[in-house]
Order: C-alpha cells, then sequence, then structure tokens
C-alpha cells in the first residue's frame, strides 16, 4: 500500500526532500511515527511518501497536487491543512476565508477521485493550542475550529476517514500542559506527534 501524506509544516517537520522512503524522508513529526509502526509491523507492505511544506495553506496544497500526489498514484491520501488558512490572515492578510477553504478543498478531492478512481482518503481534523505563536491573538486562532468542522463535513461527505484531534489535544494540554504537545501552539513536539500518529492509526486501521 502506498500512502501520501499531504500539508503543511505540521506534516512537513524538517523532513528531507533528496531521501524520500527512509526516516529522513518522513521528518521528525507525526509522519514518522506513523512509519515506524508501520513498518514495525510490515516494512515490505507500506511505501510511504511526505509532501508536506510549511507554511501552505489549502490553495497551496491544491496548486500543486499534480505534481506532488498525482504523479505518485497512491492508494492512500492522508491530508491536514487548515492552521495556516487561519495564521496567514491574521499576521498578513494572505488568509483562506472559510467558503474558499470549503470550495478548493472539496475541488481537491473531486478532481483527485476523477484522476485516482480508487484512492481513499483520510482527513485530519486541524488544531491550535495557546502558545507562544498563538496567545497574543488566540481567539481569532481559535477560527481554525469552523474549519475543523468543514473537514469533519467533507469527510462524511465522501465516505473519508476522519482523525479528530482537537479534543484529544485540548485534554493533554489540561493534564500536562500545552506546550509538551505543541510547542508554540501550532507545531507539535514529540509528544504532540505520538497523539496525532496514534489518533491516525486508530481511524486507519477501522477501514473507515
Amino acid at each position: 500500500m502506498k500512502i501520501l501524506f499531504f500539508g503543511d509544516s505540521i506534516t512537513d517537520m524538517a523532513r528531507s526532500r533528496e531521501m524520500d522512503g527512509n526516516a529522513f524522508g518522513y521528518g521528525m513529526g507525526y509522519v514518522h511515527s506513523v512509519s515506524s509502526t508501520l513498518k514495525y509491523e510490515n516494512p515490505q507492505a507500506y511505501e510511504i511518501i511526505n509532501r508536506g511544506i510549511g507554511g501552505h495553506r489549502v490553495v497551496d496544497l491544491y496548486a500543486r497536487i499534480k505534481a506532488d500526489v498525482w504523479n505518485h498514484n497512491p492508494d492512500l491520501i492522508s491530508i491536514l491543512i487548515g492552521i495556516n488558512d487561519v495564521w496567514h490572515e491574521i499576521y498578513g492578510g494572505n488568509g483562506v476565508d472559510l467558503e474558499r477553504y470549503e470550495r478548493v478543498y472539496r475541488m481537491m478531492i473531486e478532481d483527485t477521485k476523477k484522476r485516482l478512481p480508487n484512492v481513499k482518503f483520510i482527513l485530519c481534523e486541524p488544531f491550535v493550542l495557546k502558545g507562544t505563536a498563538t496567545e497574543e491573538k488566540y481567539e481569532e486562532f481559535c477560527e481554525v475550529k469552523k474549519y475543523a468542522a468543514v473537514v469533519k463535513k467533507l469527510a462524511e461527505e465522501y465516505g473519508a476517514g476522519f482523525v479528530a484531534l482537537q479534543d484529544k489535544l485540548d485534554e493533554a494540554a489540561a493534564k500536562y500542559g500545552a506546550v509538551h504537545y505543541l510547542y508554540d501552539g501550532v507545531h507539535p513536539d514529540v509528544a504532540g506527534g505520538k497523539l496525532i500518529a496514534e489518533e491516525w492509526l486508530k481511524v486507519f486501521r477501522e477501514g473507515f
């Protein structure tokens, strides 16, 4: 099975652009954790590709979907996108509003299904916690929860797996502190990456 992870810096996590298909190419986040689990179980059963790029919004994913997704002909596409669509608006006026986010996300799914009719999707909920990058404008950052609701709706509509993350991160942060999960309120530390991976694997194993 070929699994392709598509997203922003949360997926990217300093992956090597020159070393696909091994630990360096998986990055240091949840993709690495998922890969280590699946490949430990059966190293021959999975080909895993990380195509996260830091700073990207849903429109950036759509712009590169042919080169970074379709041309690889994956069996399963996992998408995590949304925080930059909010963040870029807060600090640069170049975000993606909710209506456009849904429209472009839907285009990604529908165009991909036409190109790869047998492909499956796992859609991951975008999230935020209070941290050094978000605390000053935290109420504005919490707009991402509306984007999360769109992702859940699209997953239900298209029969995709949905990885719920915000509540799990909120619970963990309340118990041990947000900084141990998202070190700046957006990007996962090792515990946050593991949490995302564990929730992703639950959905993957259920077969959605």
